[in-house]
């Protein structure tokens, strides 16, 4: 019963936080946030706790996956954003599913597969470039919020429950899916245009260095190290990584400005 209640208050309390923190700085943060694994992390702790850290360490080779295939469908997207939301929504889910199919077909090893998921995130940095969009103040639905913490925790505990069935690989990736992400950006295209989705997509490919990071750690971690010791030392590497990227963002957006 303990393990329902946090199973049904944890995720959604991280998704509040996150959807505040985009409200709050805009849609490049608010994509940066929504890619942090918010879902997947807390479905990778729950499968360690029921099934052992041996089997979360092979489900992080499936969020390894998930990072290169959420990748895709944010090129997917911001391809065919100028088309509209519906047809650029189904080019992202599309992208997700087939490039979480190969890879999953490929069975790479875990280091393969983290330095696949850099490769696709670099070229979706260079395929959806940086652009100043203009503001506009816009307040979204009273059950936006609602929402988004239901159907979180109904992932979590859906995806946990059914893991005997699709195994760990396929419950890390399904667990990747960026339901979240995509709802972000389909409320900022409505919202204000393709230009702003395409930036919730490109702070999400931003935050993915660190979420592909934190699997990669976790999975090097898990049962060689206390499992909550694992978790700490994967989240520090994913902070690193975020705090680092910010560093060279901003440092390069000074020298943009210069020139």
């Amino acid at each position: 019963m303990h393990a329902l209640i946090i199973k049904l208050t944890l995720p959604s309390l991280l998704i509040l936080m996150a959807s505040l923190v985009g409200r709050r700085w805009g849609e490049v943060v608010g994509g940066w946030v929504t890619g942090l694994p918010l879902t997947s992390g807390p479905v990778i702790a729950f499968l360690a706790l029921q099934y052992g850290p041996d089997f979360a360490a092979m489900a992080t080779n499936g969020s390894l996956v998930g990072a290169a295939a959420q990748a895709l469908a944010c090129i997917g997207y911001a391809q065919l954003a100028d088309r509209g939301w519906p047809v650029a929504l189904f080019a992202g889910v599309a992208t997700f599913a087939l490039g979480a199919a190969l890879l999953h077909v490929a069975a790479l090893p875990h280091w393969a597969l983290f330095l696949a998921a850099l490769a696709v995130l670099t070229a979706a940095l260079v395929a959806i470039p940086s652009r100043m969009v203009q503001r506009s103040i816009v307040t979204p639905p009273w059950w936006d919020l609602p929402a988004r913490m239901v159907v979180v925790s109904l992932l979590v505990v859906g995806l946990t429950a059914a893991t005997p069935l699709l195994g760990a690989e396929v419950s890390g990736v399904l667990a990747a899916f960026p339901i979240f992400a995509m709802t972000l950006a389909i409320f900022a295209h409505r919202a204000q245009g393709p230009a702003a989705a395409r930036q919730v997509v490109r702070g999400m490919v931003i935050a993915l260095f660190g979420f592909s990071c934190f699997f990669y750690v976790l999975g090097l971690l898990l049962g060689s190290l206390n499992t909550v010791l694992a978790f700490v030392i994967s989240a520090l590497a994913a902070l690193g990584t975020q705090a680092l990227l910010f560093r060279l963002m901003h440092r390069s957006g000074r020298s943009g400005a210069v020139a």
